[in-house]
């Protein structure tokens, strides 16, 4: 089923679902399942699974370091499948304009079809760790907007080189992202509000947030977005924090602010793990806050581990 439908038919009740990474590849997919199988008795209606994108590696080669390309965690088709499979839930794969060709992608789109997956979240993705700023892949996409309208050509029919029936093609649902506090390289957040509306123009059906962690930003940009004709609904992604580090990862990586009493909480933390209790109770204060508003989905970014989305979601859910 579609998110949006999924949505639909919740009929105002807010849903549960969260986000996972693959494993890195030589690692057993069951650490993964063992991080699921908690979450299922809250019964979320689909799972993200996320895509890496591929970086570099040096080999040494007769001490010439040779230099390859890799992806240390491929396989998020096949996961999706499995999942799909083992909990008979509906998953999200995300797709990426970085790293990827257009034939690619279609080829990606097409096994998801095969597969009955009916959902993808499509992303630009980031630069890559050797990159200042995001270079698009030769033959691939510079912006998300280009994946999404793709992906809604091939809804209709519409290959990269053929044009085929209707009734043999996809019918994908498609997220996107949004951002409360503006992507990190957009000029101001009126301008990536703009390009958030020629995404939901070229056909993307609903949206997910970043991390955000002051409500009144999310309702601030959900409010702007439906000024500016956005009336597809916008997901808000909540994280919770669990280790001091992120005080200074988050804001560097995504850069997004940290209410000062969430800052003064943590500082006061003697350990991580009063870290990650801190980071549990914030969580079900902006959940709470949020379900009360009558968001669609508070959808979690788990990282891989569970047992904190599982104390946050046994308050809600």
């Amino acid at each position: 089923m579609k998110v949006t439908d999924h949505i639909t038919k919740a009929n105002g009740k807010t849903l549960f679902s969260f986000e996972i990474i693959p494993p890195v590849k030589g690692r057993n997919i069951q650490e993964l399942y063992d991080n699921i199988d908690p979450l299922m008795e809250f019964n979320p209606p689909f799972i993200d699974v996320t895509t890496s994108r591929e970086e570099y590696v040096y080999i040494d080669r007769d001490g010439l370091l040779d230099k390859k390309v890799t992806r240390m965690r491929p396989g998020t088709v096949g996961i999706c499948a499995s999942i799909k499979h083992k909990y008979d839930v509906d998953t999200v794969p995300h797709v990426l304009c970085g790293g990827f060709t257009r034939e690619e992608t279609e080829y990606l789109l097409v096994d998801c079809h095969y597969l009955g997956i009916e959902n993808v979240m499509a992303l630009r993705g980031d630069a890559m760790k050797e990159e200042k700023y995001f270079q698009p892949t030769k033959g691939g996409h510079p912006y998300a907007c280009d994946l999404v309208k793709q992906i809604e050509a091939l809804n209709c029919g519409r290959y990269l080189h053929e044009t085929v029936e209707r009734d043999n093609c996809g019918d994908f649902c498609i997220g996107v992202a949004g951002y409360p506090e503006k992507h990190l390289e957009a000029p101001s957040l009126q301008s990536d509000l703009k390009r958030l509306k020629e995404k939901v123009d070229a056909g993307a059906d609903y949206v997910v947030t970043q991390m955000f962690f002051d409500n009144q930003k999310y309702f601030e940009f959900v409010a702007a977005a439906k000024n500016m004709g956005i009336d597809v609904p916008i997901i808000p992604g909540i994280k919770p924090i669990a280790v001091k580090r992120h005080l200074q990862l988050l804001p560097q990586v995504f850069r997004i602010d940290l209410p000062q009493d969430l800052i003064d909480a943590v500082d006061s933390c003697a350990t991580n793990r009063d870290v990650r209790q801190v980071g549990i109770e914030w969580a079900i204060q902006q959940s709470k806050e949020l379900k009360a508003a009558g968001v669609p989905v508070l959808h979690y970014y788990s990282m891989g581990k569970s047992d904190n989305i599982r104390a946050i979601a046994k308050e809600l859910f």
